[in-house]
């Protein structure tokens, strides 16, 4: 009988299994701090929900400023298309409209009709010769109401002379439609990238006693936060000043791309990134429509604001995936994994603005190894100019590790199909070892800590595993189609480490500023951007664990590049293995300062001092004390002689490694013969992302993720037509799950800290959305598999299903 699991209760098996030959696995959250401090391990309400449940918090839309007037854009209604002449006097004739801004405009004004990408190719702000893509930025409107605006671009009238587009990257290989013409070399491939030893991959597959071979297709998403991208651009001529408000999740790098394209001083720009409705990756681009609007408060010298409306933001930025995979997975006659071959297209639309770092043109695919001891592995990346707007937007992903990840769990699901093994025995037989640790992949990685299997068994013991397997070979035998998918990943997040990683130049660490004044009463400010990850509560907790002041004292800031200190910002699930590690190591460089004053208060030396959760003993004298809230007033006014005063530090992080979270997903499915509706019966999720700061945030983390998972598994595909036009630009095309397609999701977890950052934690923010995609494709495919079919690529829609039934003759 199939147990059934309260969500809202933590299901701990009788013993982890097995260990890391570094770091121990535990069931349990470790808690080291009372209630009142509240530091890591407590379930601490979110700090920052008051204000959003009150309808309190502050958003771009929120932001209204004297003389402010507005921006809307012209777009191109073609994919690829020469422009013949733009006449805008029927919309400057509008009462209300101040200006029409061309890239001709943008041109006279200092080149700027150009701007970087994050990966260093080049994108147009606004185009001269012609547009490259369906819904692409022709010329702005700036009007002094909105919807002026909007009525004014509609009286724009421009000239086009259609070209032939090309959406396919097969096709856009072969150089018979030129998209960036502009370049020297004509021709759509931008860039060859590999990992791995090919000749020894080439070698092991030759050898292996059994090779399964798959394309995979990741196709075209859309991030769809709940708010779009926005801006409000207020220059001041007479202070030669800019302050931008803008969404934002990478503040400082964004107010240094600024002005480099601009030529302002840095130091006169200020970027104030508030409330973020969701960003997902797709507030780390910088996007036309942002240098437009800085540009016309520049021209106007007033406050502009720009605000994307929903059809804009589907059709022409935040887009995710469009990964063309052919793979081949190798077992020897044991049944042991010994190689993975992958060649990947790349399809980077019409530049490649990929959110990766500099020396990563392909993100961070190469992990795509995942879970699995494998002696050899080759992978190949080629990007491709296709006539869409711009991709790889890393969708609540570190940096293509989704793509990667789906690839090597459909692949071992295929090769254990293959084998007859049981998937979840094959795994179990191929995952890297506990001993193992840390373990270098056979493409570099360096893999922090891990207990894959433990992981793995939980997952089978909640779900009862065992019991469903029988359940359908019951159902099999009676026609009715059910399958059980698993997921077995291995994430890399936390980038990183200097040496390797930088996005334009810029070293991806980042930085915390902790301020404690003289009543004991916190200030702590970040060089990340929260977009609902819950950092005013997180952060404050860590500095709670480290100093031992109640997290409800210590206030977090970020987003504001005057007073923040200098970060990459958020995304990739970098923030607690960066800006996180950066908090803990500020704080001990406070509590280092704080043990030289209560040495001095009480009179003895610092080794005659011990630390015991907010204070300094005596040793063997626990009554002769100091809280740090009394040592905070004494640095103020009761300090050594010669020692400066106050208690404040600033930390800027520099990771010695990625951190690697895990885990190990179940998804059971029913699927309806008649219609091909597939049905998440049971989906339980066991997740490991190291040492945990607040239960509460993560479970809500994972909850969100899955969702975010289910979404591209069965409903969300960005679809063009030959012309290169938008099929799905509005929610009635563009599906998105809602609370009644969502199952309920149960939750486990295993912990195995990262032994090399300062609190042992590793991110969990995008774990779900990363491993959810592939256990449920594996669940439908295991549910027909006997009928034939071996893949079935993403989204798994009903139509798709329903065809492959009725190609197998189950329905007419």
């Amino acid at each position: 009988m199939t147990t059934q699991l309260d969500d809202r209760k933590e299901h701990h098996s009788a013993k982890p299994a097995g260990v890391s030959a570094q770091v121990p696995t535990s069931d349990h959250v470790r808690v080291t701090t009372p209630d009142k401090v509240c530091g890591m391990g407590h379930r601490m309400k979110r700090k920052e929900d008051p204000r959003f449940i009150q309808g309190k918090g502050r958003y771009i839309d929120d932001v209204k400023l004297p003389h402010m007037v507005y921006m809307d854009i012209v777009r191109s209604p073609y994919a690829h298309a020469k422009i013949l002449k733009i006449d805008a006097s029927a919309a400057l004739a509008i009462p209300g409209v101040l200006a029409v801004i061309t890239g001709e405009d943008l041109k006279k004004a200092g080149n700027l009709h150009w701007m970087p990408t994050i990966l260093s190719d080049t994108h147009m702000v606004l185009p001269i010769e012609k547009v490259i893509y369906y819904a692409q930025e022709i010329c702005v409107v700036i009007a002094t109401e909105r919807y002026i605006a909007a009525d004014a671009i509609e009286k724009v009238v421009v000239e086009y002379e259609p070209l032939p587009a090309v959406v396919d990257p097969f096709e856009a290989l072969k150089d018979e439609v030129i998209v960036r013409d502009d370049k020297a070399k004509k021709t759509n491939h931008i860039w060859h990238w590999e990992s791995g030893d090919a000749a020894a991959t080439d070698k092991a597959l030759a050898s292996a006693a059994t090779v399964v071979e798959q394309d995979i297709y990741l196709p075209r998403i859309h991030v769809s936060s709940i708010e779009t991208c926005g801006m409000v651009a207020n220059y001041d001529k007479a202070r030669g000043h800019m302050q931008i408000y803008m969404t934002s999740q990478a503040p400082h790098a964004h107010r240094t791309v600024f002005a480099l394209v601009s030529g302002l001083p840095e130091h006169m720009i200020q970027i104030i990134s508030p409330d973020i409705g969701g960003g997902f990756g797709g507030k780390v681009p910088v996007y036309p429509g942002y240098v437009c609007c800085a540009v016309a408060s520049l021209v106007l010298g007033r406050p502009v604001k720009w605000i994307e409306d929903r059809s804009e933001n589907l059709q022409a930025d935040s887009f995710a995936r469009d990964y063309h995979m052919k793979a081949k997975l190798a077992a020897d006659k044991n049944g042991k994994i010994v190689a993975l071959k992958v060649k990947t297209l790349s399809d980077c639309g019409a530049a490649d603005a990929a959110a990766n770092p500099s020396k990563f043109p392909a993100g961070l695919y190469s992990i795509c190894t995942g879970s699995y001891d494998m002696k050899a592995a080759h992978v190949e990346v080629d990007g491709v100019y296709t006539t869409k707007p711009p991709g790889g937007v890393a969708y609540r992903c570190s940096f293509r590790v989704t793509e990667a990840v789906h690839m090597i769990e459909r692949m071992t699901d295929l090769l254990a199909h293959e084998l007859g093994e049981d998937p979840a025995d094959f795994r179990l037989k191929n995952f890297i070892r506990p001993d193992q640790f840390p373990y270098k992949s056979p493409t570099g990685w360096e893999y922090d800590s891990g207990n894959y299997a433990g992981a793995l068994r939980k997952a089978m013991e909640m779900i009862d595993y065992r019991a469903l397997r029988k359940e359908q070979l019951e159902k099999r035998a009676r026609g009715q189609l059910m399958g059980i998918g698993i997921s077995s990943f291995t994430e890399v997040v936390g980038a990183g480490p200097s040496k390797d990683y930088d996005i334009l130049g810029i070293k991806m660490f980042d930085s915390a500023e902790i301020r404690i004044h003289p009543t004991g009463k916190a200030m702590a400010r970040f060089g990340t951007k929260s977009q609902g990850q819950g950092h005013e509560t997180t952060y404050a907790q860590i500095v709670a664990e480290e100093l031992g002041l109640p997290a409800a004292d210590v206030q977090v800031e970020e987003g504001d590049t005057d007073t923040a200190p200098y970060g990459l910002g958020t995304y990739a699930s970098r923030s607690t293995p960066t800006a996180g590690a950066a908090a803990a190591m500020a704080a001990r460089k406070i509590k280092a300062k704080a043990k030289k004053i209560a040495a001095y208060l009480l009179e003895v030396g610092e080794d005659d001092l011990q630390w015991n959760v907010d204070r300094f003993e005596v040793k063997g004298s626990p009554e002769k004390k100091k809280t740090i809230q009394e040592i905070a007033f004494a640095a103020y006014t009761n300090h050594p002689q010669g020692m400066e005063a106050g208690l404040e530090a600033t930390d800027y992080y520099d990771p010695p490694n990625l951190t690697f979270p895990f885990g190990s997903y179940i998804c059971v499915v029913d699927v309806d013969t008649g219609t091909g509706e597939v049905k998440i019966r049971r989906f339980v999720a066991v997740d490991d992302c190291g040492n945990i700061i607040n239960p509460l945030i993560v479970e809500g983390q994972i909850q969100g993720g899955l969702t975010m998972g289910l979404a591209p598994a069965m409903f969300e595909e960005i679809v063009y037509d030959e012309n290169g036009q938008n099929l799905t630009g509005t929610f009635a095309d563009y599906l998105l799950p809602t609370a009644v397609e969502s199952p309920k999701w149960e939750l486990g977890k295993t912990v195995t800290p990262s032994p090399h950052h300062p609190i042992g934690a590793k991110g969990v923010g995008e774990s779900p959305t990363v491993g959810a995609p592939p256990a449920i494709a594996n669940a439908v495919v295991d549910a027909l598999w006997h009928l034939g079919v071996r893949h079935i690529d993403i989204p798994i829609t009903p139509q798709k299903v329903w065809r492959l039934l009725r190609a197998h003759g189950v329905t007419e």
